[in-house]
Parts: C-alpha cells; structure tokens; sequence
C-alpha cells in the first residue's frame, strides 16, 4: 500500500505550524512572559527554544522522514525493542490529552456563542464556575453532565472525524490550507483593534517590559523551557507521522526552523491582543493591570470576557476572540487523531477509515467525562501528569535513542542531504548530552515539587488514581500493541537513505 504524501512541502508546513500553535499560544505564553520579567523572558525562551526546541523538532522531522513511518514504526525500525516508546505517546496522547482538549474546545464553541449577547453578564467569574461548568466540590463528585458542554464536545469530535477520515492531501493538508491563513488574519485584527484601545499601552508595558532581575530565577528558565518543550507538539508522535508524509527530496531542516519560528512568533504576537484589552480593562476600572491579570484558563473565560463587556464592540471583538481559540484548537486536535491512526495503520494495515471512525467515536466517550461538573477537576489532574511525566519522558528516551542507539551522524546526514539549511556537529551534542540534561531537570523538578504537597491540594487518592494511573494504564496498552506481530511488511524498508 503506498503511502500518502503531502501535495506540497508548503501545507506539510502549515499542518506543522497547525499541529504547534494551539490554545496554549494565546492564552499561556502572555502570562508566562508578564510573569517571568516581560521582555526579558524572551531571553532565556528564545535559549530555549535553540537549545532544545528546533533541535528535537529536526530529530522528529528527520526520523520520521528517514525511517518513513509514524513514531512506532520509527523507533521499531531504528530499535525493535523500542517500539513500545513510540506506542506510548500516541496513546496518553489520544487517549488522554485529546479526551479533554477536545471539550476545552468545546467550551471556546459556548464562549463564542455567548459572545454575540455577552451572555455570561455581569460576573463572568461566577458565571464560568457556577454556572456554565456548575463545578462540583472535588474530583470524586463527577455530577452531572453539562448540556451545552456535552453538545459543543459532539461538534468538534465531529468535524476532528471529518477531517481526518478524508486523508493527508483532502483532509490535514486542505483544512490547515483553510484553518492557518484563517487564525493569522483573525489574530491580526485583533491585534490591531485592540492596540486602538484606551490604556492598551499599559497593558503592553506590563507584557513586554524586561525585568532583568527575574533572570536570576532559575524557575524563570525551567519556565522557558518547559513552555518550548510542549508549544512544539514535542514528545506527541505528531511531527514523526507528519514527516513520514514528506517526499523524498524535502528540507527538513528549513522547515523544522520555519515551523518553530511561526509557532513562537505568533504566541509573541497575540500576547499583544491579550495585554492590550487587559490594560483597557484595568484603566476602565482604575486598577492596575496586575490585579486584572489572571493565567491559563482563568484568562481566557473570567478576565477576557469581562473586559470584553467594558469594551466597545465587545461582542464582535469576543466572537473573533473565541473563534480564534476554536480554530487554533482544531488544528491541534486533528494532528492527534492523526498522529495514532498513522501508528495503527502501519502496524496492523488496517483500513484508515475504520480506524478513524473507530478511534473518533471511543475518544468522544472518554471524553464525556470531562463534560461534567467534575470533569474541570479530572482535567487538571490527568493534563498535569500526561505533560509534566509523559511529553518531557519520551522526550528524553527519543534523544538516548537517536542519539545514542542510532548514532545522530546518520541522521544528520541524510537531513543534510536535501537541506538548505545545514546542521553541524554541533546539533549531535545538542540531542546526546544536552537536551536529555535539560529535560531531566524539567522532570526532576516537577517530581520534587509533587513530594512537596499534593498537586493542586487535591486528596492523593485522586492524584494517584487519576493521575499516576492514568499514566500506567497508557504504558500498559502501549506495550501491549508493542508485542502485537506487524501484520505489514514496512519493517523491511530500513528508509530513504538506503533507497
């Protein structure tokens, strides 16, 4: 059966570009830069970003182009015995980080919605807890489902089975050709618009003004890298499948370096949309911007909808707002689906629309969970292990990997080949000794953190029950499709560079 191929390297880039820019670029960069010293955050993030960020994007770019397969076949082809590694993050990814991401989607549908009215009122506080999520009192208390969560949650897994079941060319590579020009004009008029805004000058001081000081935090720096590590889709499977798609003759290192320049510059970007109405807000309100700022979920749905009902033209500005978050979603959540159906189809040859079908519709039931008044608390929890445990592990085994058992020369090589961009000696340092070091003090971190106390204040009993477990359960069924025999005959073909 031969393999798909992408129309052209310029959608294999926008699919990439699609796949990394997702919820976290709009709402979690802007407040990690105000809080880790403005402008001088952009520091220790661009070190980051070409310490570890590029080089392990060029690693998944290349192993999956060279060894011609989704990240199973990959690690099976460079070492048997590593399959199950490869397994693994398709797994706790699609059957994980997809199963919530989909809802938080989902809920971005509502807020669109709602924004026609500004119907979440006065108190957009109380109304997101109280009433949109009417969140229950703890994990243990899954409740009942929410309505309109429940029917948003159906419409994205929906349009996520749409668009993969029609294939690379028809489906990814034609909805990133529609999504990603979408989402940059979008963000584009909101950027512009709200830069018109009173006080939004404020809001950009506070952004974007170093504090140099906060340099010599080394918390400042393992936020830097942990927001790279993971607003890169690193550590997924995704750019391995999505390079298997590539023609032979494809520079990888350019688009690599395009790919994460685009991801990291549009998170730059519309942080100016978010500290510009946050500074209109605070002027509106006579207050500081520091008392209006709020982070991740809680800026997204409490402070940005209550600046929007102080501004004018609010609503319009609220549809563009949350439909960009629908349409930077999207393109995330399809490379998921995308990502293990690849897997499931090297292996087994099964037919991809099956598989599609099959995985969509199991996925939307493990999402149902996250649709009720406990699903908020479920959410937190699984989202911090699968992130903070499972992207930053297979991170560190794929560089011992390739960099160890694969010998990196090999795979410079043949990256080299066709790029027009070239890599050094410099890059095999980089993935053997320096990126495994540096995400392993990620872990470390986070490990000593969680002895600390309990994550979040949560009861052990939930932690290790939804959290730890979650993760054996995934590495439990990785392994197990790990020693299922390969019913095609791909493992033969070692890649493009014995062709």
């Amino acid at each position: 059966m031969k393999r798909e191929e992408w129309k052209s390297q310029f959608g294999f880039l926008l699919a990439a570009v699609g796949s990394a820019i997702g919820l976290g670029n709009i709402w979690r960069f802007s407040y990690m830069a105000y809080s880790n010293g403005g402008g001088a955050f952009l520091i220790p993030y661009v070190v980051a970003l070409l310490t570890v960020g590029i080089p392990l994007l060029i690693l998944e770019f290349g192993v999956g182009h060279e060894r011609i397969g989704s990240a199973p076949l990959a690690y099976a082809k460079i070492q048997k015995k590593w399959e199950w590694l490869g397994w693994w993050a398709v797994v706790f990814v699609m059957f994980g980080i997809e199963l919530y991401y989909t809802v938080i989607i989902g809920w971005c549908v509502n807020y669109f919605l709602l924004s026609f009215n500004l119907g979440w009122g006065g108190d957009p506080k109380t109304f997101f807890f109280q009433e949109f999520l009417a969140l229950s009192d703890g994990p243990s208390q899954i409740g009942q489902m929410r309505t309109s969560i429940f029917f948003a949650t159906i419409f994205i897994w929906f349009m996520n089975w749409l668009i993969v079941y029609r294939g690379i060319q028809k489906g990814v590579e034609l909805a990133n050709k529609i999504f990603m020009p979408l989402l940059f004009i979008l963000t584009a008029i909101l950027v512009f618009w709200s830069l018109s805004l009173k006080g939004a000058g404020e809001g950009i001081k506070a952004y974007l003004t170093p504090d140099f000081s906060k340099l010599t935090n080394p918390k400042v720096w393992i936020d830097a890298y942990s927001q790279i590590f993971f607003t890169l889709s690193l550590g997924f499977g995704i750019m391995i499948a999505y390079a298997s798609y590539l023609p032979k003759k494809s520079d990888i290192s350019k688009n690599a370096i395009l790919t994460a320049v685009l991801n990291c510059g549009y998170s730059l970007f519309a942080g100016f949309a978010v500290f510009s109405v946050l500074g209109y807000m605070a002027l509106s309100e006579g207050k500081p911007v520091a008392e209006v700022v709020d982070k991740s979920i809680g800026l997204a749905f409490v402070a940005y909808p209550k600046a929007l009902s102080l501004m004018p033209g609010g609503n319009l500005f609220g549809a563009i707002f949350f439909m960009c978050l629908v349409v930077a979603g999207l393109s995330s959540s399809i490379s998921i689906i995308e990502a293990f159906t690849s897997a499931y189809v090297d292996k087994f040859n099964a037919d991809r629309r099956k598989v599609v079908t099959v995985i969509s519709v199991l996925g939307f039931l493990g999402s149902v969970v996250f649709t009720t008044q406990g699903g908020l608390y479920w959410l937190d929890i699984v989202d911090h292990f699968l992130t903070n445990y499972g992207l930053v592990v297979v991170g560190i085994f794929e560089s011992i990997l390739v960099g160890w058992m694969f010998k990196t020369d090999i795979l410079r090589d043949h990256i080299n080949r066709y790029s027009s961009i070239k890599i050094g000696k410099w890059w095999n340092g980089l993935i053997k000794i320096f990126v495994p070091v540096a995400l392993g003090i990620l872990l470390l971190g986070a490990l000593y953190n969680e002895v600390q106390a309990p994550y979040g204040g949560y009861s052990w009993g939930a932690i290790l029950l939804l959290g730890f477990d979650w993760i054996l359960f995934t590495i439990i069924v990785a392994i197990v499709f790990a020693l299922r025999p390969w019913k095609t005959d791909q493992m033969k073909s070692a890649g493009h560079i014995e062709d």
